[in-house]
């Protein structure tokens, strides 16, 4: 039986891309990194576990549609299957969206539907919630509104800073992500 066959899309230093590397059993082959942040810290560990790079600078694009068609087509050229969004800072097009619908998962570092977006633990933060966590989702049209998969809840402690409350959910990520990984891929 063949495994299946996936690409990590991250944006910069690839700690979500890292722990998912040192997963161990997976039930599929991380074969591709796409990043469209050349200089990205998280190139280098690609390259530090055999992984090929797809990298790209969107700047340098006619369009977002140009660009997604282009990822689509590296995508097909390497058989994935699934994708898996590990801090990639770019809102998915229908371009993309539509040839890998079902099959494009992202991670987010709040209980969603609370705190969508680019800060959502700095929101939560500020907001002074009790809880807070980190989401798992397939990818849909919307920003963060897609099907949950899986949540786990991370407490908000009363001497939390924002950078010992980043680190908390960083680290539920990191067991989180692969964990999910594993049973979606699982045939």
């Amino acid at each position: 039986m063949t495994r299946a066959r996936a690409a990590v899309f991250a944006s910069g230093t690839g700690s979500n891309f890292e722990a998912i590397m040192n997963a161990g059993e997976l039930n599929c082959d991380i074969t591709l990194l796409v990043c469209d942040k050349p200089g990205a810290t998280v190139i280098k560990k690609a390259e530090a576990f055999h992984v090929s790079t797809f990298v790209f600078d969107a700047k340098t694009y006619e369009s977002k549609a140009v660009y997604e068609q282009e990822i689509v087509e590296k995508l097909q050229a390497e058989n994935i299957e699934w994708v898996f969004l590990a801090g990639y800072m770019r809102i998915v097009g229908p371009t993309f969206l539509n040839a890998y619908e079902g099959r494009i998962i992202n991670i987010h570092p709040s209980l969603l539907p609370d705190f969508p977006g680019k800060d959502a633990i700095g929101d939560a933060f500020r907001a002074g919630v009790k809880e807070t966590g980190v989401t798992i989702h397939y990818v849909d049209e919307g920003i963060d509104t897609g099907p949950i998969i899986a949540q786990e809840k991370v407490l908000v402690k009363e001497d939390d800073t924002l950078d010992t409350l980043k680190n908390r959910i960083h680290q539920v990520e990191h067991q989180l992500y692969p964990r999910v990984i594993r049973q979606l891929t699982t045939k």
